[in-house]
């Protein structure tokens, strides 16, 4: 009768206790757990993943507080993603071993060996990389004795450290392997050495008392278990921790019961229902009240008991419109859902950002290539282009060539009709040096001024050889021209000295002069081809229709080449033809680039 009675009870409580959760949300304050979701809510909602992936860990810290371990490391778990990608070695080490500690307190050993082992890997100090080595060998070892060595290694590198929190951890887990080992001794001393670096939080030391409280007890010395519980509820007084109190006082009442002392634990778990319900602790007063209607249960006070049902059914509005802990369940139950709406939102965002990277890498790769293959078209066509000039330039220069040999056969012939063969031995001798020379830079667009200069002068000694009676010829060089080292187009001279010769100064009476100058102008080189000839107005009164196409032939030639070199080589050739300085002849000017190398 009475079970059922209780069962129906609280089938009934429970329900109520929701609605009233809802209906006291503005009336209550916000707790720790509630807050720091809300401050969650908040960084996600501004897109600030660092200040989020730091609310993530103090969500967890205050979790953990609360002994809510799997959502501790599940918030864990959701912060170090975002330290992974900023890379922070520090916290991704630092969440990696709370993320073990969470798995550890849940008797996921497994899980938390492999956490402590990256933890370890990912540390970048040595000591508290090797305090994650000692906490995941110490998981793998079932020995007492060993674990006690990792931990004594951890204290120590820990309290060098200054990691106080972490070595108060150790202290406890290692006093929990010596209540494995039946050694409650060294289990008190520990939790002792645990309440010396936790003393600067109460709560903590609060809860560490209790522990000792419970190893004397489990000795069954009740009496230093009583005193020490005590003493713990008058610290928790003082600091003002109802929790701890109520708690601390329902340890004692069951002490008392233990030791025969039923008055007293009567007393003290009244004093608790009412502390709890002048609080708004609901469920700590449930706790206490089941407590007392199970000891008269037990002495077969059915009356007494329903009496405290009615009781705490009276209280039960007044305890809900009082208990923050409800609401706050509602709050943080309310906040998480809108957390998991805005991680959501957030993915979407990544996930959206990320595919329209990925396009624009897509289309910038693209209009590269695209850049790249016209560019190497551009380069293909502007090289083709540029070798069809040079072709072209080549094919030009080659034309000179076999109209100088003609007139260097009709000379030999000339020798050989006037039965002159000494001359004309000498004069294949020279021709062939010439050509020898010419050849040897048939290929190439520039010659160096001293080689120029030698082909001028073996040409015209070669012409001077059937021409003797009439002209003679001049070479002049500035001394300050570096002839080894300035470049000069090549076979661009010698067509307008072979024009010098056989237009102008071959037509004479008497001996004329033909004078070759080269200087330095302007940054250019000046070279001056001058004769005492007929001159060019005479000279088209001589020449046949014949000899004009090919004079005019020849000009073009040149023309069409400076053009080419200066398109190619990016130079400033040109010439001139006007008379002489003595209203005579004929005066031809050319201009080169002053060039040492060509590109």
């Amino acid at each position: 009768m009475y079970n059922r009675l209780k069962i129906i009870l609280f089938a009934l409580l429970f329900p109520l206790v929701m609605v009233a959760q809802d209906s006291t949300k503005t009336k209550s304050g916000k707790t720790s757990v509630s807050k720091k979701a809300k401050e969650v809510e908040q960084t996600l909602s501004k897109s600030n993943p660092e200040a989020t992936a730091d609310k993530y860990v103090e969500l967890a810290n205050e979790l953990d507080k609360k002994g809510d371990y799997a959502k501790a490391e599940d918030y864990l778990k959701r912060a170090l993603p975002i330290y992974q990608k900023q890379k922070n070695k520090d916290k991704i080490a630092s969440t990696t071993r709370s993320i073990a500690q969470m798995q550890e307190k849940q008797n996921k050993v497994k899980e938390a060996i492999v956490s402590y082992q990256s933890a370890s890997e990912e540390a970048v100090d040595v000591g508290y990389s090797r305090v994650n080595s000692n906490d995941a060998s110490r998981l793998q070892n079932k020995s007492p004795k060993v674990q006690a060595e990792y931990l004594d290694s951890n204290i120590k590198i820990l309290e060098n450290n200054g990691k106080l929190d972490d070595a108060a951890e150790a202290y406890k887990q290692k006093a929990v392997v010596d209540l494995k080992s039946e050694n409650k001794e060294m289990a008190i001393e520990n939790y002792e050495k645990a309440i010396a670096v936790s003393k600067d939080k109460p709560e903590e030391v609060l809860k560490l008392k209790s522990e000792i409280s419970k190893v004397y007890a489990s000795e069954n010395n009740l009496d230093k278990a009583i005193e020490i519980t005590k003493n713990t509820i008058s610290e928790a007084e003082k600091i003002g921790s109802v929790s701890q109190q109520i708690e601390q006082q329902q340890t004692l009442a069951d002490l008392y019961f233990k030791n025969e002392n039923q008055d007293d634990a009567i007393v003290l778990l009244e004093e608790t229902y009412n502390l709890a319900l002048k609080n708004g602790r609901t469920f700590d007063a449930k706790k206490a009240m089941l407590a007392l209607s199970d000891y008269y249960r037990e002495k077969g006070n059915q009356a007494k008991a329903i009496e405290l049902y009615d009781q705490f059914l009276n209280d039960f509005d007044r305890m809900i419109q009082a208990d923050s802990s409800l609401v706050d369940a509602k709050i943080f139950q309310v906040t998480e859902e809108k957390i998991k709406q805005l991680e959501k939102e957030r993915a979407l965002k990544d996930e959206l950002i990320t595919k329209k990277n990925k396009f624009n890498y897509v289309l910038i790769g693209s209009v590269i290539l695209m850049l790249i293959l016209l560019g190497l078209i551009a380069k293909a066509l502007f090289s083709i282009k540029k070798k069809n000039k040079k072709i072209a330039l080549q094919s030009l220069r080659r034309e000179m060539n076999p109209h100088f040999i003609f007139n260097s056969l009709n000379s030999v012939n000339q020798f050989i009709a006037q039965n002159n063969e000494l001359e004309a031995n000498k004069y294949l001798t020279s021709y062939s040096n010439l050509m020898r020379n010419m050849m040897e830079t048939s290929n190439k667009d520039f010659i160096s001024l001293a080689n120029e200069l030698e082909q001028i002068k073996k040409y015209l000694d070669l012409e001077h050889l059937r021409f003797q009676d009439k002209f003679k010829y001049e070479i002049k060089v500035d001394e300050k021209l570096d002839t080894d080292a300035i470049l000069v187009p090549n076979m661009l001279i010698q067509p307008h000295l072979e024009n010098a010769i056989w237009h102008g100064l071959r037509y004479r009476e008497t001996k004329g002069k033909l004078k070759v100058t080269f200087t330095e102008e302007n940054q250019l080189i000046k070279v001056s081809i001058e004769d005492n000839g007929i001159g060019v107005e005479k000279n088209k009164e001589l020449k046949t229709q014949n000899q004009k196409v090919h004079e005019s032939r020849g000009l073009n030639n040149v023309e069409e080449r400076i053009n080419l070199l200066n398109d190619l080589y990016h130079q400033q050739i040109s010439y001139t033809i006007s008379s002489g300085s003595d209203g005579n002849g004929t005066l031809v000017t050319l201009y080169f680039s002053k060039t040492t190398k060509v590109v």
